[in-house]
Order: C-alpha cells, then structure tokens, then sequence
C-alpha cells in the first residue's frame, strides 16, 4: 500500500476555521472525483450488508426453536439481533476511529472491509439463535469503517462542496437500501425460487446463505479496488514524526496533488477530554436523536409489513416487502441528489435538520393508517394503502437529509483536521449506543402494544411521537450556520500569546 497522502482540495493552515465564514465568497472546489466514488463504493459496502437481511430477518427468526413458533415473539428476537450489532460496534469504534488518526484511514477501512466479509458469510452459515448473534456482533467489534469515511469525506472536500460531499454519503446509503433489500429478497430460499439450479441440500439447509454471500461477494471487490486505487488521505509517518522545519520549505498544493512531505507539529490530535465542548456536545445530541428516530423506523419496517393485519401489521412478503424498500431506496437516491443541496444553500442546515426530524411525524403516523386501511380490505394489499406506503416512503427519504446536514455540523465542530477521526468516532460511538438501544426498543414496544393490546396495539407508535418532539427541543439548539468551532479556538489561542507577550 502506499504511503502517499491525497490531498485532494487546497489544505487550510492549521489557524485557519475548518469551515470559512459564510460571508467570504468562494469559487466551488471542484471534487476529486476518482477518490470520492472509491469511498462511496466502500461505503455502499454497509448498507447492502445491512439492509439485504432485512426481507428474510423475520422469517429467518420465525424458523429457529428460540421462537418456538409464536409469531409475537418475533419482534424481540429480530430487534435484538440488530440491536446488538451497535452495542459491539460502540465499544470499539471509536478505538478505531483514533487510530486511523495516528496509522492513516486506509489500514483501518481495509481491516474493516475484511471483518464484513468474514461476518457476512458466518450469518449465512447460521441456523441458531446464538450464532446469528455471534456473527452479527463480529462484523460490530471488526469494522469501524463508518466513522473513518466520513473523516476522509471532510478531508477530501472544503467548505464550497462539502454539503455536495456529505450528501453523497447519504445517497450512497440510499443506494445500498435499494440494491441491499432486493439481494435478500430475491436472492433468500432460492430453492423454492429455482429449484432445479439449487437442488443441492446445502441450499435447503441454509436457505439465507445466497444473499449473504452475494454481499460478501461485493466487499470483496471493494477490498481489491480499495487496496489498489485508494490514496491515504492521512501520513501515520508524518503525523507521528512531525518536521517543522521541511514544511516550510514545501511547495503549495494543488488540488489533487501529492505531498510526501512533512505537516506542520502543531497540527496533532487533540486528547480526548478536549473534544467534549459544546458544538460537540450539541451536534452528538443530535446525531443520536435522529439516529435513534431512523432506527426505530428502519426497524419498524419489515416487522411491521411482514406482521399479519390482524396483528397490525400488512402481511406482505419477504419479496414484497424488498421491492418496497428499494423503491424508498431509489426515491430517496434522487431527493438526496437533486434537493439536499439546493435546500441547504437557500435555508441553511439548521432549518433542513429541524425539517427533517418533523418529517417522522407523518412516518410514524401512517403505520397504524395502513394497517386501519388493509383491516377493511378484502384484496389485500389494495390502491389506498399503496398511497399510504408511498407518502411513508416520501418523508422517510426527505427526513434522510437530516443525516447530511448533521455530518456538516459534525466536521466543524472538529477542533483541528487532526481531531477529524476522534471527533467522527465519538460521534459514531454515541449513535451505535442509540442504534442498539432503536431497533430493540421500537420491535419490543410493537410487540409489548400488541400482546397487551394498550391503545389497540399502537403504543408503540404514542412513545415514538414523543421521541419526536424530544428530537425538536434538541434541533433548535443548532446554530443557524455551521459552527465555527475551531475560529473561536483560534481567537483563544491569540489571547493567550498576546498575553503571555506582555507579561
């Protein structure tokens, strides 16, 4: 692997804000197009990882003993396995995160890539409880790669394209919740799809190892083509061994330029304690409500379209319920891409965040108006809850541009481009916290509602409102712009020369 660092755009002095003020005018860098879709492909790899098990994840829980073939309970059991993944990814990502600050973000993506790749094939050779489990939680303790590229993502833009940066990110996870729920739904018991290609007994053993495979199959390749192509956007040796002196003597760069030459020493990454300010603080508050918010519907989903009506749910199948969540997955794709940043450039990130969290409101509502509206159907699945389906899938894609908007909070509020890994991993670990605690509170309050019929089984969805209105309080404490964090730390840092001058 090589040790060249990319650049990419023009790098700011270690004095200079992160993010400039919003008064300068600047022309719009362009961005660094080969390495920035090599991240996305990287990126695309925990999306589809993800949601590809959600089609199956139900039915594949409903099949194991530890249910005992009572479909209330399946709830729990799902919920928990995707629950769990977080609470193993939380202990250890920020560990990672730190670590690409000091060793360089290549080493800790590629190491991650291989712990996917490893998990991904054990969950599909899995036929307990136990061992869904395990996998699961392999793939949380082995990857930390979430935190790391959104490092190289700030790092790779400037102020003039980074919410054009960010919002690729979010769109890539689009991407991967279109093509990741078709992999698990058409790729799940390919022996009752195609039984004379798969007749062997090892497909009716393992009925959910194809799709595990074929996303297995893609981490691969973005391992090789991330081994070969990927360009380190942070020099372990410079970092650790830093030279005054030769930075001096280096020749500007431009963008897309090389540099093997030395950073300035003062540019290290601040301890950890030092990180705990408040434009942390505020933006971590947030990430977390809007994480926990996007968990619990991401969760709900499946849980609730694969549930019988009877129960409250809309009784659709593993291939049903893929193809709607990659319609979500493609519509939120062109809202990201086409609205995001025509949003964000005429009302700011502020009013987008606070929009977006608002927009759960009617998520949440229209489950229970679905189930009302298949309860007195007797086709099924009919036009009006189809409308229903797809306004639900509508503010879910436009509540997305929160996730955007928040990395921006994220990447100033970074006291120094050193810090970029810490900062990204403490906000990553706190969301993991979330999305462990999201999906197995939102799965055992649909099945708590359920089985003491609380409000005809919709109390889940009273306590997830609430959370919303928690989400808001938490928003309007944004500022209007991004921080400017690391300017308010500058002008610290001049007060105290100058004092320390005339004393």
């Amino acid at each position: 692997m090589s040790s060249k660092t990319f650049q990419g755009p023009p790098q700011p002095e270690e004095e200079t804000p992160l993010l400039r003020d919003g008064n300068t005018p600047r022309t719009k860098t362009p961005l660094p197009i080969t390495q920035i879709v090599i991240l996305l492909l990287l990126q695309l790899c925990e999306p589809i990882t993800s949601h590809s098990i959600k089609p199956y994840i139900n039915q594949l829980v409903s099949e194991l003993p530890v249910v005992d073939g009572d479909e209330k309970k399946v709830g729990y059991y799902a919920g928990l396995i995707v629950s769990l993944y977080f609470a193993a990814e939380a202990v250890t990502i920020l560990q990672w995160s730190r670590l690409s600050d000091k060793v360089g973000r290549k080493p800790v993506l590629l190491f991650g890539l291989l712990g996917t790749i490893i998990s991904s094939i054990l969950f599909g050779l899995s036929r307990s409880f136990s061992a869904l489990v395990f996998s699961r939680c392999l793939n949380g303790i082995l990857n930390g790669n979430s935190g790391v590229m959104k490092s190289m993502m700030a790092e790779l833009t400037d102020e003039t394209n980074m919410a054009q940066g960010f919002s690729l990110i979010t769109i890539t996870w689009a991407v991967g919740g279109t093509i990741g729920p078709f992999i698990g739904g058409v790729l799940s018991r390919p022996q009752d799809r195609w039984p004379n290609l798969f007749s062997h007994p090892f497909w009716g053993e393992y009925p959910y190892f194809l799709p595990c495979l074929a996303t297995a199959a893609y981490v691969l390749l973005s391992f090789s083509l991330a081994a070969i192509f990927l360009k380190e956007t942070v020099n372990s040796d410079l970092v650790m061994k830093p030279n005054t002196e030769a930075n001096s003597n280096l020749p500007p760069v431009g963008e897309g330029e090389i540099l093997d030459g030395p950073v300035k020493d003062t540019e290290k990454p601040v301890p950890l304690r030092a990180l705990l300010t408040r434009p942390v603080v505020v933006t971590v508050a947030n990430y977390c409500m809007i994480a926990l918010l996007d968990m619990a519907t991401g969760a709900l989903i499946p849980l609730v379209w694969s549930t019988s009506v009877e129960f409250g749910g809309l009784s659709m199948s593993p291939a049903s319920i893929g193809l709607w969540i990659a319609v979500y997955g493609f519509i939120n794709c062109v809202i990201q891409f086409v609205a995001f940043p025509r949003l964000v450039g005429r009302f700011g990130p502020q009013r987008v965040f606070i929009a977006s969290i608002i927009l759960f409101f009617p998520v949440y509502i229209l489950f229970p108006s679905e189930n009302l509206v298949l309860r007195h159907s007797s086709r099924g699945l009919n036009l009006a809850a189809g409308l229903l389906i797809t306004l639900q899938i509508l503010a879910m894609s436009f509540s997305d541009m929160g996730f955007s908007a928040i990395f921006m909070y994220i990447s100033s509020a970074a006291p120094n481009k050193r810090s970029l890994g810490a900062m990204n991993g403490v906000a990553q670990m706190m969301v993991s916290i979330q999305r462990a605690v999201g999906p197995a509170a939102a799965t055992s309050l649909f099945a708590f509602s359920l089985e003491n019929n609380i409000l005809g089984g919709n109390f889940a969805y009273v306590v997830l409102l609430c959370l919303v209105w928690v989400g808001l309080a938490v928003a309007v404490q944004l500022p209007r712009s991004l921080w400017e964090h690391d300017r308010f730390m500058k002008k610290g840092r001049s007060d105290l020369m100058r004092t320390d001058s005339e004393s």
